[in-house]
């Protein structure tokens, strides 16, 4: 299983990176999480506009799902080859009226659906994508937000994705045993404290550990929270490898 970060950004792009976007492959199958600003640019370094296979939206705050609006242009309009197919998209309830209305002029209302085979995650729920079974844990955001715990079917490796939440039992559940733990750490301890909202690198860290995970890697760092800190907090709590999500970045499992 290969993981690239495609985009680390929170809330809005760095001058360093797009949004939060991961790709995870394995076999020939790409599984796209998230695409948020700037993400569908990046994405085309790593691959191509339809070599994707299925998307998962971990939520509907824009600097996770925005780029879909362009990625349905690109879908929906293509001349070469005709229009494409509709792919999975996996997404909390709501997530085609999000984007209709996000578009805010699409043909018609179900000119997404043509494109975009939607799928509404639950909490607890599962659904298999190529050789992935992906789990999905409704975690502690202002908005219905997932965790995904993707496990490599044949060879039992585990990814886990946060997506945004503040600190909650089911990120742990997510978590745990996890090869990699893909976690966000927005916030610097002791200057944010919004309870329901983000993780600073201290919790990341607390929360990798009671999980037992081989690797952290910290994501969703906004331009305002400086990434040495939330690494060197995390360290101080976590004993295995921490680093700090850069775009480009590839992982194997």
């Amino acid at each position: 299983m290969k993981l690239t970060v495609v985009g680390c950004s929170g809330s809005f792009p760095s001058t360093e990176s797009a949004c939060s976007s991961y790709l995870v492959e394995d076999d020939g199958f790409r599984l796209l999480l998230d695409m948020g600003n700037g993400a569908l640019g990046e994405l085309q370094r790593h691959c191509g506009l339809y070599d994707l296979d299925a998307i998962a939206l971990s939520h509907l705050h824009a600097d996770h799902c925005i780029d879909m609006c362009g990625y349905f242009v690109a879908r929906y309009y293509r001349h070469e080859g005709g229009r494409c197919g509709p792919i999975p998209v996996h997404g909390p309830p709501g997530t085609e009226q999000r984007l209709t209305t996000a578009y805010a002029d699409t043909p018609s209302d179900s000119s997404m659906s043509e494109v975009f085979a939607f799928q509404e995650l639950t909490a607890g729920g599962t659904f298999e994508a190529g050789p992935f079974r992906v789990s999905s844990e409704l975690v502690d955001h202002p908005v219905e937000a997932y965790a995904f715990r993707i496990e490599h079917v044949a060879s039992g490796k585990v990814l886990t994705y946060s997506g945004d939440t503040g600190p909650c039992p089911n990120l742990e559940r997510a978590a745990r045993g996890a090869d990699l733990f893909l976690c966000e750490a927005s916030f610097t301890d002791g200057k944010e404290q919004i309870p329901g909202l983000h993780l600073n690198g201290r919790q990341a860290g607390q929360v990798a550990a009671r999980a037992g995970v081989s690797q952290l890697v910290l994501t969703h760092v906004p331009p305002w929270t400086d990434p040495q800190i939330n690494l060197r907090d995390a360290k101080a709590v976590f004993d295995g490898p921490v680093e700090m999500a850069r775009p480009g970045a590839v992982y194997e499992l």
